[in-house]
């Protein structure tokens, strides 16, 4: 059945409303409408798509615009096409309805697809890496024996021989993981390989062809390039004459090649291995020849006068040490009247004169009364680590304020704190240690002093 034709003035009626006039239709319209060249998208229904389904040029990608379906619905009335019953479209409640549910059954087929992988992922991998599963297979390939495989691969991570065996029945038997691992072992890279193979276990078979080896003499690189070459399909793939030579000597050191006898343990009368004492007791020491070397004994006083000399030229020289460090210190070795106590340390002694002492870094800017560099080492130390006072009652007191901590007897003191300094108590200031002496006559008048006047603490 044809479309009957219309005339021109009638061609308006088959236009969707935004369209424009088609080209080919070139009769006048007295009846302008007003047009959008803006597109519309909005979704299609069936039957529209059944109706435009046979226009040529019809057929709409991705990316057309509207105005290109527009322009051959104008010229209809020239293209004959057969009439297609259209179909009726479903309500559009019926529509969201079916399109949610095949969203959210697809979204849940995702989910639970992303849900047994990763699942198979957590529970097969675990603490085995592919590289892991590689050795564990190798090594059992070679030995036969999981616990000769326990002894000599070494793992990323320590194994019991239990969950050795428990692996590889599940790399046996458990489809899941069986494919989960061999996937991660296809995906390794060629180094990681080849480094695995490389130390793969020497088999029973491969030992034994190096055992045919005489020990007697050094056998060289050729001669295991030969064995190599002879018995291909007994020696594993990554096998070189490098790392045969290599095994063949760490057999020859353990004494394990066939020909290698192995000395027996000197055994007594009562057939029992002599102990280090009782093979000393047989030794008869006047039958021990007294080895003399010539020229050992003008050596011996040689270095001995040398010897004496630096001891004399130390004595000497630790008396104007002693000067130095006295000068330093400030003062004599006892404490005097004037001493209130005394922060020693191993090369320097610091007098307490005042009722309170700065301790810290001295600088240029900065000077300290309690300079540690004097001491040793002091690039830790603060400008101003500590302070110390001494209250009327007789006590001492540090307070902390350089940013590492002070330690006390062993205990820390943290920066702002205080702490009460007890006659030989040890103060360990950035690896620096010192004394803490306290003049207990001085400091018992004091004490009476406070007393009689009353002063509080």
């Amino acid at each position: 059945m044809d479309f009957p034709a219309t005339p021109s003035n009638a061609s308006d009626s088959n236009e969707y409303p935004g369209t424009t006039r088609s080209p080919f239709n070139n009769a006048p319209d007295d009846n302008k409408r007003r047009s959008s060249s803006r597109s519309i998208k909005r979704r299609r229904f069936d039957d529209e798509l059944v109706e435009y389904s046979g226009l040529p040029g019809a057929s709409l990608g991705k990316g057309d615009k509207r105005m290109r379906t527009q322009s051959y619905t104008s010229q209809v009335s020239e293209v004959a096409v057969p009439s297609v019953p259209p179909t009726p479209a479903p309500p559009p409640q019926e529509r969201r309805r079916a399109s949610s549910k095949i969203s959210a059954a697809g979204i849940r087929r995702k989910a639970r697809r992303k849900g047994q992988l990763s699942h198979l992922s957590t529970k097969d991998l675990g603490r085995w890496k592919p590289t892991d599963d590689l050795a564990l297979i190798l090594g059992v390939q070679q030995t036969n024996d999981l616990r000769v495989v326990h002894r000599g691969v070494k793992f990323t991570c320590r194994f019991t021989v239990n969950e050795l065996q428990a692996r590889w029945y599940a790399l046996l038997y458990n489809a899941e993981v069986s494919r989960v691992a061999v996937a991660a072992m296809r995906n390794l890279h060629p180094d990681l390989v080849s480094a695995v193979q490389q130390q793969a276990l020497y088999s029973t078979a491969e030992e034994e062809l190096l055992g045919t080896l005489s020990s007697a003499h050094a056998q060289p690189i050729e001669r295991f390039q030969e064995l190599l070459e002879q018995n291909p399909h007994v020696f594993y793939q990554s096998r070189t004459p490098k790392s045969l030579m290599a095994h063949y000597q760490l057999l020859k050191h353990y004494h394990l090649l066939p020909d290698q006898t192995v000395q027996p343990l000197p055994k007594n009368s009562a057939d029992r291995v002599l102990t280090f004492s009782d093979a000393e007791e047989t030794i008869n020491d006047a039958e021990l020849t007294d080895y003399h070397e010539d020229g050992i004994d003008a050596e011996m006083q040689i270095a001995d006068r040398v010897d004496k000399k630096n001891i004399r030229l130390l004595e000497t020289s630790l008396t104007r040490w002693q000067v130095l460090v006295q000068s330093l210190a400030g003062g004599n070795v006892e404490l005097d009247k004037n001493t209130l106590a005394v922060l020693r340390g191993r090369l320097v002694r610091f007098l307490m004169r005042s009722r309170e002492i700065a301790v810290g870094r001295s600088t240029r800017d900065n000077p300290i009364d309690v300079d540690l560099t004097l001491e040793g080492p002091a690039t830790k130390v603060s400008r101003k680590q500590a302070t110390i006072r001494l209250r009327n009652s007789g006590d001492f007191f540090m307070t902390a304020e350089g940013k590492r901590p002070i330690f006390v007897d062993g205990r820390p003191v943290l920066q702002g704190n205080k702490v009460k300094l007890n006659h030989n108590t040890i103060i360990e200031i950035a690896g620096l240690r010192f004394v803490f002496l306290v003049n207990q006559e001085l400091i018992s008048a004091i004490r009476q002093e406070a007393v009689k006047v009353n002063i509080p603490v």
